[in-house]
């Protein structure tokens, strides 16, 4: 773990992991992913990591060097509530789903890619949300209100809000890419809900995939291998 500052950013800086507080209000965090080798003047895709219920920030961006060391700058942020502790005593968190803390998670969201753009070279329209388990419910609803701000969303072991889900205008959402992962053994948010979130999005029109494997609740390494192939593919028709 790493805190740089903004003068150590004339120094091209290493593969690893970064800690950054996100500027709002009450300062709130942001742990970064730099991959091997970062080059400056490539605009690299950010893939921005919302952690699952009773997790962490620091423990949602371990994913990302399994995801790629070299083709993301990734970042991941915190649970907008406190969840039960772990074992030892430190502190997990989750996401609130009753639509109260909607508007203070947007800001925090977009502030931290903000301020990402300005420490690092991240290409502006491919920039992914993705959503891990209760952490995919925020990734839709912040994608499907917010279209024209994402290149893509990926959920993993998640599903679409139940209640305070957001209407889909398919005229903006066009360009948005969807995929979705799923354990064909995940009791805790069964199959059938990402299937009908599949069926809902492809009805709308949207370019959805989705993929099953043979998990429970905890993502699968061929998940992130499929993801970074999909992100991969996407960029690939975009220059040709």
């Amino acid at each position: 773990m790493a805190q740089i500052g903004v003068s150590d950013l004339a120094v091209r800086p290493a593969e690893g992991f970064y800690d950054f507080d996100v500027r709002l209000p009450r300062p709130l965090p942001m742990r970064t992913f730099l991959p091997m080798g970062y080059e400056p003047n490539y605009p690299y895709p950010l893939v921005v990591f919302l952690h699952g219920h009773g997790s962490t920030e620091e423990r949602a961006l371990r994913l990302a060097p399994r995801l790629s060391r070299r083709n993301f700058i990734s970042i991941a942020l915190r649970g907008s509530e406190l969840a039960d502790p772990k074992s030892d005593g430190s502190p997990t968190y989750s996401w609130s789903n009753d639509g109260q803390s909607d508007h203070m998670v947007e800001d925090y969201v977009f502030r931290a890619i903000e301020q990402t753009r300005k420490q690092f070279h991240v290409h502006s329209e491919r920039i992914y949300l993705a959503g891990i388990c209760e952490g995919a419910s925020q990734a839709y609803r912040l994608a499907l209100s917010h279209g024209s701000c994402f290149g893509g969303l990926i959920a993993l072991n998640g599903s679409m809000p139940r209640f305070n889900r957001p209407l889909l205008r398919p005229q903006s959402l066009r360009h948005l890419r969807v995929f979705i992962g799923h354990g064909l053994a995940n009791s805790v948010v069964p199959l059938s809900m990402a299937r009908e979130d599949h069926r809902l999005l492809y009805s709308a029109g949207l370019n959805v995939s989705m993929q099953t494997y043979a998990c429970n609740h905890k993502l699968h390494q061929d998940m992130l291998n499929d993801v970074n192939r999909w992100i991969i593919e996407n960029i690939q028709r975009e220059d040709a």
